[in-house]
């Protein structure tokens, strides 16, 4: 726990010695230290587990540990020697928790037994896995529809749970299959559907490593996936070029030390990270790309009146595109003004910019929430794909579009059919197999979920991991959507917001963590993930369970559906009394998966393939789309003082918080900070450490504040903020959500300051 609130700016490079300390006092602070050295030895290593962080791939291993510092907390935070039983819940009211802080609350160890909400005392108490399941089988028999319920999921599920999960949710008759993803990159998926036929990124980690140009944009891998900072340091030291394109100056992104590596970490200072660093405004990724091409453009343009070699890959562009006329007149008509002004940068910097891409022979473009959370979010990233479809860079090696994904199986979830929008050809695969018919309708995401149940439509809520009462925006209108619920089902590792925000009637079902041996008929059992490169890696806990009434995800998914729908249309217990029974259902119904358990002999597992990469578009037109798509009119419109965007410390990894510190950006002891530039305090009449209410100006007359914040300045340019969520969540309004992806567009709030009281 971090002492006296105060903040000091931090001058020291990231990871190095700074990150052994933080390892070290997480590793003590587990209560098991000496076991969970052996856990942390076996991260990301053959035979052992997939972290539970980030999705982040692996690299090339030479016997040396592989996990960060923040992977190294994600691991001590589960393996904890502490325990929340029965005898807590007893001591504890909802009420008297809900009171607490998110870090306190999941800082109290493991859930140990299933317990059901008794509303007349306000505690839960002890009930039986059985009676859970008749309980939950009660209510959802008792719809009138199946889809007034929501099944939801955590990316940090693994594939084998989330493909029984789909496979019971549509039995049950519902597509309400909202998860993690319609929060932070669906934008990606829609974008590269529409722009290369396939809603992932077409990179590999080796990729990285050929790479003459790497373009990082809206991301800061120092918190959210500090493995990349290895990868990313690794090409600066070859020679690459390493563009980091970012609002917020993060240390990540300037300086980093391996503190795997002795001498490096005895010399200090650290590699520099980057080439070039450009800050942005928030939400002008679209506008400052854009000028990228306008000035390749006329490159080409004057390549051509000279008799030059052309900038263009044009053999490229006529095999393999579409609308790239349409597209060029309208980066024609986008003038220079209306590029500097919402972009926030100078023309000779974005020029500068296009001239390091158009050196390049190999350039990547990797992005994260940074571009994903915005109303205009799909439009920039089928931009960034028109920048690299110019001169080829997609679908050759060291090169391509790579957007970074957050929890470790988010895009195995979804690759596993859990999508609220199903493609006909997958619900085709499954009724072949199973012999029913699918749901064809589409199904709710999550903030169409959240909009449900405030509403009475939908009445049971179901949740395979995750907080969703703190991850989801709006947080008094998502509260309330979920206390109006019949039945609330929360299945976790540890006690979270969720737990105290119940429906009628509430359940909490403990899961076995991604750390501990899962046992099933007798026998060990692996489940597997999905990283961001499409690589699938096999997973198996080391450590005892927490509790012996801890249930595996398959086998809670499993007791539900037997529960509800007997023995069909599948034994739902003799699947997983052997995963490998899983994953033949998978070989037979998801594409890539072929041979799937015998391709998991492979110690680092095995890539699924990306037709994008192999240069197959698989789009309407069979060729690569350019997008013609003018720039966002709404950026300089809000009402707000400032656009706030909202972001994680270093010491959290999504709602989990592990402790008070971010050390890189120099706060200490504290979360409830506002970073703002110098000259947005001089103009607002503020100075640094004064206490500010934020209130958000969405103009939709409902008053959503957060109030007691600190005000810290910071390197942001000037009419952009920044605070941590999800204690900035309440200021996300439900109704704001991007264009094509319905993702809340919490990188761009509206608001306005207020001074604190006395």
């Amino acid at each position: 726990m971090s002492q006296k609130f105060r903040i000091e700016p931090y001058a020291g490079p990231a990871g190095g010695w700074g990150a052994l300390k933080s390892t070290t006092r997480h590793l003590l602070n587990s209560e098991q230290a000496l076991s969970n050295l052996k856990t942390l030895a076996n991260t990301n290593q053959p035979g052992g587990f997939d972290c539970p962080g980030c999705a982040w791939g692996e690299g090339k291993h030479s016997g040396r540990v592989s996990f960060c510092e923040n992977g190294a907390k994600a691991v001590n935070w589960e393996a904890t020697a502490r325990r929340v039983d029965a005898a807590f819940f007893a001591e504890h009211s909802v009420a008297s928790l809900y009171a607490q802080s998110d870090h306190w609350l999941e800082a109290q160890g493991r859930l140990a037994e299933p317990m059901v909400y008794d509303a007349q005392t306000d505690h839960y108490r002890p009930i039986s896995w059985d009676d859970a399941f008749a309980l939950i089988a009660r209510h959802l028999k008792a719809l009138d529809s199946p889809d007034q319920a929501e099944f939801y999921t955590s990316g940090r599920t693994s594939n084998e749970a989330a493909y029984l999960y789909q496979l019971f949710v549509r039995a049950f008759g519902t597509n309400n299959l909202p998860d993690c993803s319609n929060m932070c990159h669906e934008a990606s998926g829609v974008a590269l559907r529409r722009s290369v036929g396939v809603g992932k990124g077409t990179v590999t980690m080796d990729d990285f490593e050929r790479a003459d140009a790497i373009f990082v944009f809206g991301q800061n891998p120092g918190t959210n996936h500090p493995r990349m900072l290895d990868t990313l340091r690794d090409a600066v030291r070859r020679g690459a070029q390493v563009v980091a394109v970012n609002p917020l100056k993060e240390r990540g992104l300037e300086r980093f030390t391996h503190p795997q590596h002795p001498l490096e970490m005895l010399a200090g200072g650290g590699t520099t990270m980057h080439t070039r660093y450009v800050q942005p405004k928030l939400g002008g990724d679209m506008a400052l790309v854009r000028g990228m091409v306008k000035s390749l453009l006329a490159a080409e343009r004057a390549a051509q009146e000279r008799g030059e070699p052309p900038v263009f890959d044009h053999a490229f562009l006529a095999e393999h595109t579409a609308g790239l006329a349409d597209y060029l007149a309208e980066v024609d008509a986008t003038g220079w003004d209306a590029i500097e002004t919402q972009s926030g940068v100078a023309r000779a910097t974005i020029e500068g910019l296009a001239e390091v891409y158009r050196r390049a022979e190999r350039v990547i473009a990797t992005w994260a929430m940074g571009i994903t959370q915005h109303k205009h979010s799909v439009a920039t990233i089928q931009e960034i794909a028109n920048l690299m479809l110019l001169r080829g860079n997609v679908g050759k090696e060291g090169a391509g579009l790579c957007p970074v994904r957050g929890h470790s199986n988010v895009q195995g979830d979804r690759t596993m059919g859990v999508n609220e929008r199903p493609t006909d050809a997958f619900l085709d695969a499954l009724g072949q197999r199973f012999g029913f018919a699918p749901p064809r309708r589409h199904g709710h995401a999550v903030v169409e979920a959240i909009e449900a149940m405030r509403t009475g439509q939908s009445r049971v809520f179901f949740a395979l991991g995750g907080n969703f009462a703190a991850a989801t925006p709006d947080t008094a209108a998502t509260e309330a959507a979920l206390r109006n619920c019949d039945l609330t089902v929360q299945v976790s590792t540890k006690l979270n917001r969720s737990h105290l925000v119940v429906g009628k009637a509430a359940l909490i079902l403990p899961c076995l963590g991604r750390t501990e041996v899962d046992i099933q008929a007798g026998a060990p059992q692996r489940i597997t993930v999905e990283d961001s490169m499409s690589m699938v890696h096999a997973s198996a806990g080391v450590l005892e369970p927490a509790s012996a009434q801890l249930k595996s995800e398959p086998s809670i998914v499993a007791g539900l559906a037997e529960a509800v729908l007997g023995k069909w249309p599948v034994d739902w217990a003799w699947l997983v009394e052997d995963y490998d029974r899983i994953r033949e259902l998978v070989a037979d119904t998801v594409p890539g998966f072929e041979d799937f358990n015998a391709r998991l002999a492979s110690p680092r597992g095995f890539y699924l393939g990306n037709s994008a990469r192999e240069r197959r578009w698989q789009t309407d037109s069979g060729r690569a789309h350019f997008a013609a798509v003018p720039l966002p009119d709404h950026l300089e419109s809000h009402e707000g003082e400032l656009a706030l965007q909202t972001l994680r410390s270093h010491d959290q990894y999504n709602t989990t918080v592990y402790g008070l510190d971010d050390r890189y950006r120099g706060v200490f002891g504290g979360r409830r900070v506002v970073f703002v530039s110098a000259a947005d305090l001089a103009r607002l009449g503020f100075k640094a450490g004064e206490t500010v209410n934020l209130v958000a100006e969405w103009g939709d007359g409902v008053t959503r504040r957060a109030d007691g914040f600190t005000l810290v300045e910071y390197d942001i340019p000037a009419g952009c903020a920044a605070a941590y969520y999800p204690e900035t969540n309440p200021l996300v309004a439900l109704a704001s959500v991007g264009d094509d992806s319905r993702t809340p567009t919490s990188k761009f709030v509206p608001i306005r300051l207020e001074r604190s009281g006395p």
